[in-house]
């Protein structure tokens, strides 16, 4: 039996559409089983909702492995899911990569982890969730003649990411399809400047002015409209200790960057806001996850 824990992610970081991502101490567990039959238990959020047949996404994420190493075998998988679903907090993302590499334990490692990165990156379609899911920390990538090239970095352990959550979800399918097929070059600018200093700021460990860096006119502009009370939570956090506020991967959760001291109150003023526009939320506040998706243990 093969045990794994995988973090949530945040992509987009504002400014770095599709290409920037983070790891979150907020984790789903795959356990991974050969079985007589295939059998999915779900337990946890989405317990009642997600498929439990060869559709389910871990299922599928296993079966490009044994499909990759010509295996057929019935397996079992039992999942322990607290990532919230098609809340931008990477929930698909973790399916995958826990999937693959669950899969990829269980038969011995026959794949290398680069042909597992390329595999998520197909299934999920870009790299900027299942990167930071994988490798943990904070995560520059790019598809590239067919291979994914990445960049990490890790996130000092005092920074805190609290999230505000709605009870509503989004498909990302929804939320590509407010943004528009072209921009201004000037908003191409404005974003490539700002994204550019906040890879540098991570790299750096320098993070002065992170508010300026997350700005974004690509996409968060665009989806306003899909998530009430975004726009005013932004433009207020910075009052209440936020380093930086943003639109978490296509939404409809927002994301502040704090240290623990201002962490609660930024969490009640987020679903506070929520609130005055007849919207239930909830908060959580998380630490960085350095490690990515992490082996726990096997046993036969």
């Amino acid at each position: 039996m093969v045990r794994v824990k995988v973090p949530a992610t945040t992509a987009n970081f504002g400014s770095g559409f599709d290409c920037l991502g983070a790891a979150l101490g907020l984790y789903n567990y795959i356990e991974m089983d050969f079985a007589k039959t295939d059998e999915i238990e779900v337990m946890g959020e989405g317990e009642k909702t997600v498929e439990k047949n060869k559709t389910n996404l871990v299922y599928k994420a296993a079966s490009r492995v044994f499909d990759e190493v010509g295996i057929s075998k019935p397996i079992k998988i039992s999942l322990e899911n607290n990532i919230p679903i098609a809340r931008g907090l990477g929930s698909s993302a973790a399916c995958i990569a826990g999937g693959l590499v669950a899969a990829n334990q269980i038969l011995g490692e026959p794949l290398p982890f680069s042909r597992i990165v390329e595999l998520a990156t197909q299934m999920e379609g870009h790299p900027d969730n299942v990167v930071p899911a994988l490798f943990g920390g904070f995560t520059i990538s790019m598809v590239y003649e067919g291979k994914v090239i990445y960049k990490r970095f890790s996130i000092p352990n005092w920074l805190r990411f609290v999230v505000g959550i709605p009870q509503f979800s989004i498909r990302t399918i929804d939320a590509r399809r407010v943004i528009p097929e072209k921009i201004d070059f000037s908003d191409a600018i404005f974003n490539l400047s700002r994204c550019a200093m906040l890879v540098a700021s991570f790299a750096k460990n320098e993070l002065s002015n992170l508010d300026v860096f997350c700005q974004d006119k690509l996409h968060q502009p665009y989806r306003n409209k899909l998530v009430p009370g975004m726009e005013k939570i932004i433009k207020t956090s910075k009052q209440q200790g936020a380093m930086a506020c943003f639109l978490s991967g296509a939404g409809p959760s927002v994301l502040t960057i704090t240290s623990e001291e201002n962490a609660k109150k930024l969490g009640i003023q987020m679903v506070d806001i929520f609130k005055k526009e007849g919207i239930k939320a909830q908060y959580k506040i998380l630490s960085p996850c350095d490690s990515g998706v992490e082996y726990i243990q096997k046993s036969f």
